[in-house]
């Protein structure tokens, strides 16, 4: 449950064009689609795939580090971090797992005799789309679990595209399509404000003395 009192008094800290931009942003953000990267080697492609969530209405990354266990570069993502939620995982089973307990089908982008066009894809269900590392693709597991594979057309020589761009392409094609249907796509009204919440304290700088100047003179609203 958000602390209304505390956001309302995070929110006052910041300045009308801020918070209006705030509700613009949240009104066009979803978790019908998320976005799922595996043991991508080069960094640089994850926050690159993280800044095409942020851009195009994603809320949420997954990222799976088995091996190579990098960070995300912030000079990249430029910023996005602060506006999209990460979740890590050590392990595939896990990720998957965790995906299809919160209602999400399993699709991998990758080319397969089952594939789907990017265009024929059905936008309905509430989908975890999973990018491979450049060099290897997806894994085997992910393959074996996936309920579905979705690939772009392409006519040219190249047979595939680099993860970030790919992730580019399928985010934006997506989210347009699902921003013009009729599908409840929206987050929730609690979703919205634990963003607010959580946005207004990654806008203010030195958030923790004010937190604490804030509960000293409220301690019965501190958890």
């Amino acid at each position: 449950m958000i602390d209304l009192d505390y956001l309302a008094f995070l929110e006052n800290i910041l300045t009308d064009n801020r918070k209006e931009k705030f509700l613009k942003v949240l009104g066009n953000r979803t978790k019908h689609f998320t976005i799922v990267v595996e043991d991508v080697f080069q960094m640089h492609n994850t926050s690159a795939v993280m800044r095409s969530c942020e851009v195009f209405g994603i809320q949420e990354l997954n990222v799976i580090e088995q091996r190579y266990g990098k960070k995300i570069d912030k000079e990249i993502a430029m910023g996005a971090q602060k506006w999209v939620d990460i979740h890590q995982y050590d392990s595939v089973s896990t990720c998957i797992s965790t995906l299809k307990d919160q209602g999400y089908q399993i699709i991998a982008t990758t080319p397969h005799e089952n594939d789907c066009l990017l265009e024929d894809f059905d936008i309905t269900k509430p989908s975890a789309l999973f990018f491979g590392t450049e060099r290897d693709g997806l894994s085997q597991e992910i393959l074996d679990k996936a309920d579905g594979f979705l690939k772009i057309p392409m006519v040219g020589f190249t047979e595939s595209l680099n993860i970030s761009v790919s992730a580019a392409i399928i985010i934006q094609n997506l989210t347009n399509r699902l921003q013009k249907s009729d599908i409840d796509w929206h987050l929730s009204e609690e979703e919205i404000l634990e963003k607010r919440l959580a946005w207004a304290k990654n806008s203010i700088k030195d958030i923790k003395r004010i937190e604490a100047r804030y509960y000293e003179e409220n301690p019965k609203d501190k958890v």
